[in-house]
């Protein structure tokens, strides 16, 4: 219990910089709401995620490559390290020169303002620049010195959007001079990006003192094993991308240009309801991966991986099912404008695709530690192909709902296969039928209280109570010898 009890601290700690930073962010969304407006939000929306799938290209897999080969060979420990930051800090630096002199071909081609592609150059860069002092944090266990410079900078960010949507327009009403040269409603998503920039830059800052402890190396053959593990990782990474945010993307390319940016607005903004599960998923990958490979050659580990896919699946399913009861209540703090409430409908597709994705991390175990990371790859791209393919399909008829059911096949069919595969390349004894059993309740449930109840108090809380008792005569022993401890 020693090792679990260490992992749900980790957890907690590296989900505290997810969630707390998360949640303040969560505060901006009625602010970006009444700011941008459908259209305006559709497009920071859909700018959004050009930056995941950037921030995906600029590491290329070399977080992942990194806790593999650090914990492989302790004498080489340093010069792993050394070459890990060498790597990408030249990559970052060659990406950001050649990017920025083309800005103005790639806002051409890619149909948005160039400010917009400058700016979003400018974050991926000084984000790619800390992508090795984060991972390095988490390979040395350092998950509060990770949480508290997580928390800053979104900390700053917030408080830099506050202050341009709320304090300036306030200052000038105000009618004082100095800050009219500042025109915040002619370009309001050139100021949100400005508070991404600036709370990046100070990050950067921040963790540059690294820099100087890990020191810059570089090993030639430790650098091609390192990426010849880490190529299947960054096409995973990729195909990833797409299944998490692209169709916000093709929301713009694939519906009416009249309506596009309103549809993703709306579509963009009703995702967030689904944070919650989000979060709790990303908590437990940040927490989970380290914890993989520092426990790959314990004894009884395989059971210890079976034992946490399970914790996980009750939790995400119990976490389904509360946000689907109390949908309406956090329609109101997250999304304070009524007309927005028609994207509705998708949440229960996001939210059940994204316990899926979380089961699917913890299943990925096989094939990172057994270094068969193409897998991860073949298997994210399928999940790409199945995103790209229904979107197409299903976009021009269902619009955004198209969208939200593509993204429940793709994560659904991805943890099936990671499961299917594992059994056969790295058997590990997962608890099949009770995953399985409350998967399907917190559905059954779900759909019980959002489509035939329609959210009324009445009859859904009394089926979250019937959940949570179910839960306790089925895992009573457990749950007494956790509380014991």
């Amino acid at each position: 219990m020693a090792i679990f009890k260490k992992l749900f601290k980790q957890t907690f700690i590296y989900g505290l910089a997810t969630v707390l930073p998360r949640v303040l962010s969560i505060v901006l969304v009625p602010l970006f709401i009444d700011v941008l407006g459908k259209s305006n939000y559709g497009v920071f929306s859909q700018l959004m995620t050009l930056l995941i799938l950037g921030n995906v290209l600029l590491s290329y897999g070399m977080e992942t490559a990194f806790f593999r080969f650090v914990n492989k060979d302790n004498s080489k420990k340093k010069i792993v390290q050394s070459t890990v930051l060498t790597s990408l800090t030249v990559t970052t630096l060659l990406f950001l020169g050649v990017s920025l002199f083309c800005r103005t071909l790639l806002s051409n081609y890619l149909d948005f303002e160039v400010q917009y592609i400058t700016y979003g150059l400018c974050i991926l860069g000084l984000d790619a620049l800390v992508v090795l002092p984060f991972v390095w944090y988490r390979a040395n266990e350092r998950p509060m010195r990770y949480a508290i410079i997580k928390i800053v900078n979104v900390a700053i960010n917030l408080s830099l959007n506050l202050f341009f949507f709320v304090g300036l327009p306030w200052l000038i009403k105000s009618n004082n001079n100095f800050w009219d040269w500042i025109h915040v409603k002619e370009d309001p998503i050139s100021f949100v990006f400005i508070a991404n920039l600036l709370a990046s830059g100070i990050t950067f800052l921040v963790l540059l003192p690294l820099y100087r402890k890990i020191k810059f190396g570089f090993d030639f053959e430790i650098w091609k094993a390192m990426i010849k593990y880490a190529f299947p990782v960054l096409i995973a990474g990729i195909a990833f991308s797409i299944n998490e945010a692209f169709d916000k993307l093709l929301l713009k390319y694939l519906l009416p240009k009249e309506i596009a940016d309103s549809e993703a607005g709306i579509y963009a903004a009703c995702y967030k309801l689904g944070v919650f599960m989000t979060l709790f998923s990303t908590a437990f990958r940040l927490g989970i991966e380290p914890f993989f490979f520092n426990h790959a050659k314990a004894e009884n580990a395989n059971n210890t991986y079976a034992n946490i896919t399970l914790y996980f699946t009750i939790l995400g399913s119990l976490m389904v099912l509360g946000i689907i009861v109390f949908i309406d209540v956090l329609k109101r703090i997250i999304i304070p404008d009524p007309t927005f409430w028609e994207g509705l409908v998708i949440v229960p597709y996001i939210l059940i695709a994204n316990l899926c994705l979380g089961i699917y991390h913890s299943l990925s175990v096989w094939y990172k530690i057994s270094d068969r990371t193409r897998f991860g790859a073949v298997i994210s791209v399928i999940g790409a192909i199945i995103t790209i393919i229904l979107n197409y399909i299903l976009i021009p008829v269902y619009s955004y709902k198209g969208s939200a059911i593509a993204t429940l096949a793709a994560y659904g069919v991805m943890m099936i296969l990671s499961y299917v595969l594992g059994q056969r390349y790295h058997p590990i004894p997962y608890n099949i039928k009770k995953i399985g059993g409350y998967i399907g309740l917190s559905i059954s449930l779900s759909i019980l209280s959002f489509y035939i109840f329609d959210r009324n108090y009445l009859y859904t809380i009394p089926l979250l109570l019937l959940f949570l008792v179910i839960l306790y005569v089925s895992e009573k022993k457990e749950i007494q010898r956790l509380l014991k401890r």
